[in-house]
C-alpha cells in the first residue's frame, strides 16, 4: 500500500462513482477507489492515468481502503441502493473509527439512510445520505449536490462538494449543494427532485404528442420548436436535448431514430417513492401521480395494442396551417403553466416533510442548487428562488404574485389544448391533471360537502356545517 494518505475514498466502481472519482481528482484532490471486483479498480487506474490525474490510489480490500486515508476518514459509497450498501456498510464500520465519516450518494430510499445513521451512531461513525443528479455528464463536470446528516460531517466535507458541483455563473451563482438538513433530508429531496423530474419529462412527452398528432408536425418541426422553445422561457436541460432527440437519424435506416424507440417507459422507483411519501402526508401531487401512471401504462404494452382494437376514439380532421401555428404557441404555454404546478406540488411536498420531519429545509437554496447539474435544471428555477426569497413561508408557489400573474395570462391557451387533446382523443394525464389542480385550489368552495353528506349517510361519518360550529350527524331523506 502506498504510504500517502488519500483525501476521499470511493467504493463503487460503476458509471457513477468512476466519473465521480475523475472530477475529484481534476479538482486537485486525492482518491483512494474500491471495488467488488478487481478488473473494475484496474480499469480505472489505466483511465486516470491515461486522463493524467496520478493521486489516485486501487485499493483491493476494505482495511487497504481505511489505511489509506487521511482521518478524518471521508468515504463516499456509490454502489447499488439496497442490500448492497449494508454489505458495503458491515465491512468498513470495524475499521473506522469516532468521527469517520459514510456517505452514501446513490438513490436511497430516505428511511434506509435513517436507520443507517442511526446504527452508526453509537460508534461515534458520521453517516450521510447524499442525492447526486446530473447522470455520467453530471457526474464527471459537475453534479447537483443533496447532501443530508449531520451538520459537522457536512462541514468536513464541503471543501470537496464544493469543489466538485456545477457552478452556476452570475452574481446569484456558486456551486450547485448546499446543506440540506439532517437525517434523511438529503435523499428525500433527491426523490423528490427525481419525481419532479418525471412530470417534467412526461408533460414534454405529452407536449410532443399533441404536436405530432394533432398538429402533424414533422420531426424536423418538432426539432426547430423545441429549439426555439430553448430560446424562452422554457429554457431547460431537458427541453435542450428533446431537440437534439428529433435531429437525429436511426442509424440502422431511413428516418428518425425517435420513431423506432419502443413506446414502453421504464423507472427506479423514486417515482413511486415521491408519490407514496405525498399519500402518507397528505400532499396532493397530481402530476407527479399522472407521470408515475402514464409510466406504468406505457410499460402494459401488449394490453395497448389489443385494447386499440376493441376501444373507439374520436374522428377527426388535421388542422390547417394557421390552426397550427396557433396549437404551437398554446402549447408552450400549457406546459409552461403545467410545469409551474407540477413543481409547486414537489415544493409543498417538501415544505410539509420539512415540518413533519423537523428537517427545516432551505427551500430557495434548494432551488438554486438544481440550477446547474442536474437533469431538471432550468432558467424557471432562478424564478423559484426569487419567489422563496421574497418569502420564504410560501405555502404555493402559484400563490407568489409573478406566478400567479403567468399562469392567469396563460390559461385561456392551456384550456384551448386540454379542449383540443380531449375531441382528438390524445391522452393528457399529466397536463389535464395540472389544470385541474390549479382549478382545484383556486376554488373556495368544492363539492366535498356531498362526499360528506355521502359519508354520513352510509357510515354515519358525521359532517360539519358552514353556518354553526361542531359536529353533526342527520337522518337523510328515505
Amino acid at each position: 500500500m502506498s504510504e500517502t494518505q488519500y483525501d476521499v475514498g470511493l467504493v463503487g466502481l460503476a458509471v457513477m462513482g468512476e466519473n465521480l472519482a475523475l472530477n475529484m481528482l481534476e479538482k486537485g484532490f486525492s482518491v483512494a477507489v474500491h471495488n467488488r471486483t478487481s478488473d473494475r479498480i484496474d480499469a480505472f487506474l489505466q483511465r486516470a492515468g491515461r486522463e493524467g490525474f496520478p493521486r489516485t490510489y486501487g485499493a483491493r480490500t476494505a482495511e487497504d481502503l481505511v489505511r489509506s486515508l487521511r482521518r478524518p476518514r471521508r468515504i463516499l459509497l456509490m454502489v447499488k441502493a439496497g442490500q448492497p450498501v449494508d454489505d458495503t456498510i458491515d465491512r468498513l464500520r470495524p475499521l473506522l473509527e469516532p468521527g469517520d465519516m459514510i456517505v452514501d450518494g446513490g438513490n436511497e430510499h430516505f428511511t434506509h439512510t435513517e436507520r443507517r445513521a442511526r446504527a452508526l451512531e453509537s460508534s461515534g461513525i458520521h453517516y450521510l445520505g447524499m442525492g447526486v443528479s446530473g447522470g455520467e455528464e453530471g457526474a464527471r463536470n459537475g453534479p447537483s449536490l443533496m447532501p443530508g446528516g449531520p451538520r459537522a460531517a457536512y462541514d468536513l466535507l464541503a471543501p470537496v462538494l464544493t469543489r466538485i458541483a456545477a457552478q452556476v455563473e452570475g452574481p446569484d451563482g456558486g456551486p450547485c449543494v448546499t446543506y440540506i438538513g439532517p437525517g434523511g433530508a438529503g435523499h428525500y429531496v433527491k426523490m423528490v427532485h427525481n419525481g419532479i423530474e418525471y412530470g417534467d419529462m412526461q408533460l414534454i412527452a405529452e407536449s410532443y404528442d399533441v404536436l405530432r398528432r394533432v398538429g402533424g408536425l414533422s420531426n424536423a418541426e418538432l426539432a426547430e420548436v423545441f429549439s426555439d422553445w430553448n430560446q424562452g422561457e422554457l429554457q431547460s436541460f431537458l427541453i435542450e436535448i428533446t431537440a437534439r432527440i428529433f435531429r437525429t437519424p436511426d442509424p440502422q435506416g431511413a428516418g428518425e431514430l425517435i420513431d423506432k424507440v419502443l413506446d414502453a417507459s421504464g423507472m427506479k422507483g423514486t417515482g413511486k417513492w415521491t408519490v407514496q411519501d405525498a399519500i402518507e402526508l397528505g400532499v396532493p401531487i397530481p402530476v407527479i401521480a399522472s407521470a408515475v401512471d402514464a409510466r406504468i401504462l406505457s410499460s402494459q404494452k401488449a394490453e395497448r395494442v389489443a385494447q386499440s382494437a376493441l376501444l373507439q376514439g374520436p374522428t377527426t380532421a388535421p388542422l390547417g396551417p394557421t390552426e397550427r401555428a396557433q396549437l404551437v404557441q398554446d402549447v408552450r404555454a400549457a406546459l409552461y403553466a403545467s410545469k409551474a404546478c407540477s413543481y409547486a406540488q414537489g415544493l409543498s411536498l417538501l415544505q410539509v416533510a420539512s415540518t413533519t420531519r423537523g428537517w427545516n429545509l432551505p427551500l430557495g437554496d434548494i432551488a438554486a442548487i438544481w440550477r446547474g447539474g442536474c437533469i431538471i435544471r432550468a432558467q424557471f428555477l432562478a424564478r423559484i428562488k426569487a419567489a422563496f426569497d421574497r418569502d420564504s413561508q410560501l405555502r404555493n408557489l402559484l400563490c407568489d404574485p409573478g406566478f400567479a400573474r403567468e399562469l392567469a395570462d396563460r390559461q385561456t391557451a392551456w384550456r384551448r389544448v386540454i379542449g383540443q387533446c380531449a375531441a382528438h382523443g390524445v391522452p393528457t394525464l399529466a397536463m389535464s391533471g395540472a389544470l385541474s389542480y390549479y382549478d382545484t385550489i383556486r376554488q373556495s368552495r368544492l363539492p366535498a360537502n356531498l362526499i360528506q353528506s355521502q359519508r354520513d349517510l352510509f357510515g354515519a361519518h358525521t359532517y360539519q356545517r358552514i353556518d354553526q360550529p361542531g359536529t353533526f350527524h342527520s337522518e337523510w331523506a328515505k
